[in-house]
């Protein structure tokens, strides 16, 4: 079936055109990497935040089951996260009553693309008054290392998703930080871990360092879909600290994996979190779980179902998501570890009715290469 092309990064990039420059002074390469030194800190306007365009691709599911086949995606890896110390305690809230398993059996939502998914609030209150108040899931692991994304384009500001790798490392969208060709970063860029309803548990963090690759920043990323559907949608910002401290001593930190981890073949399961706009108007985390899988015809990307619309981009893939439970008579499976970021959300449907998204993979060549130059100009957020 024939869909109608559109890409909303043309919008993006027209916007980002009458925003401010930086100096050739702020910005430099390191091995592949085009990096901002950020020096425009200026206001962000938490209120009325726009979501940032979901950049809109082609094609629906229709070939799903044609796309199963093997990809060689190279030697899989993975670095660990972290818990963090979570500071404020979570309070018992009791055993949950039990139910009859026919209670738990229910339609599974999909589009047209006929790719299943389950999305619903990932922002839940457990608890009450007798229990000490209520504990919000945005306030515990591993929730808690997502978070909102704020940031200028001009003289408006717009929001994405994004979440932590390092204690002061954020990895989101390139289409959050650059304009796809444009030679132009945005500025102003602020992060919101465990944002909830304009509160921010854990305080707000703003960037001294934008990096993204050099080939996404000049517009060489050999995209399917020029700017929209590309190998390398991905980012990393360097959050300033506070007093010597970065937001993952208490929120905790994902881990992250490149190559096909928590792959079997061209397939893996992805939770998936973010700030929607569609869904409870951006104000509460957002959790969608689908089977993912890899089309080779779309830059490698992963395809999952989804609910999830604008403000969702950059937010992240995880794998084995969750608090891993105790094994009692059997044993783990291939690539076992928790919490661990395979993709960011790169792009949607401009066909609501799809309910697809895509993320480009992470890579020995896109991920590690961030990560590690990083770490390289700010160590200390990365320890």
């Amino acid at each position: 079936m024939a869909r109608k092309i559109f890409s909303m990064m043309i919008v993006l990039t027209i916007v980002a055109a009458v925003g401010t420059v930086p100096s050739i002074a702020q910005i430099s390469s390191h091995d592949n990497t085009t990096v901002l030194t950020v020096q425009d800190n200026g206001p962000v306007d938490f209120v009325n935040a726009q979501p940032i365009d979901l950049p809109q691709s082609l094609r629906g599911g229709d070939e799903l089951l044609a796309l199963l086949s093997r990809v060689d995606l190279g030697t899989p890896g993975y670095l660990p996260g972290g818990q963090g110390d979570g500071d404020i305690s979570p309070e018992f809230v009791g055993a949950p009553a039990k139910r009859s398993a026919l209670d738990e059996v229910s339609r599974q939502e999909f589009g047209t693309s006929g790719h299943p998914f389950s999305t619903a609030r990932a922002d839940l209150l457990f608890g009450g008054p007798n229990l000490g108040g209520p504990a919000a899931t945005n306030t515990l692991s591993p929730y808690r290392a997502s978070g909102k994304l704020f940031f200028n384009i001009g003289g408006s500001t717009f929001l994405c998703s994004a979440s932590l790798i390092k204690p002061g490392v954020v990895v989101t969208a390139a289409h959050c930080v650059a304009a796809y060709g444009q030679s132009q970063f945005y500025n102003s860029w602020q992060f919101i871990p465990g944002y909830r309803n304009g509160s921010a548990p854990f305080g707000t963090w703003t960037v001294q360092t934008a990096i993204i690759l050099t080939a996404y920043f000049n517009g060489t990323d050999n995209c399917t879909v020029f700017g929209v559907v590309c190998p390398d949608d991905v980012a990393v910002l360097v959050l300033s600290d506070k007093n010597g401290f970065y937001p993952g001593l208490h929120t905790g930190w994902y881990g992250y994996g490149w190559n096909g981890f928590g792959f079997s073949g061209s397939l893996t399961h992805v939770s998936q979190i973010g700030y929607p706009v569609c869904l409870d108007n951006g104000l509460l985390m957002e959790r969608n779980d689908s089977q993912g899988f890899v089309d080779t015809s779309l830059s490698n990307n992963t395809i999952i179902g989804s609910l999830m619309c604008g403000g969702s981009s950059g937010g992240p893939w995880l794998v084995n998501f969750g608090i891993r439970p105790t094994l009692t008579g059997t044993t783990s499976g291939a690539d076992p570890d928790p919490n661990v970021v395979v993709g960011v959300t790169s792009w949607g449907y401009t066909n609501p009715a799809i309910k697809e998204q895509g993320a480009s993979p992470f890579t020995s060549g896109n991920i590690l290469g961030l990560v590690n130059v990083a770490c390289i100009l700010v160590p200390g957020a990365c320890s």
